[in-house]
């Protein structure tokens, strides 16, 4: 039995943040060759992205 609501803007917000991780982890380590501004958009999309998502839950969860 779930303790909680399922929040799929959480999901999506921490799948972008967990990407950025990956990309910073592996320009840090020398597997590729990431520009500094690459985290800027993707972290920024993300969370506009999480945003939307959890508005479009919110107005289905209020139709149940």
């Amino acid at each position: 039995m779930l303790r909680h609501r399922f929040q799929p803007g959480r999901l999506v917000a921490g799948v972008f943040l967990i990407v950025a991780g990956v990309v910073y982890a592996g320009d840090a380590g020398g597997l590729w060759e990431a520009p500094w501004f690459v985290l800027i958009p993707l972290v920024v999309g993300g969370l506009c992205t999480a945003g939307a998502v959890g508005v479009v839950a919110r107005a289905a969860d209020r139709r149940r």
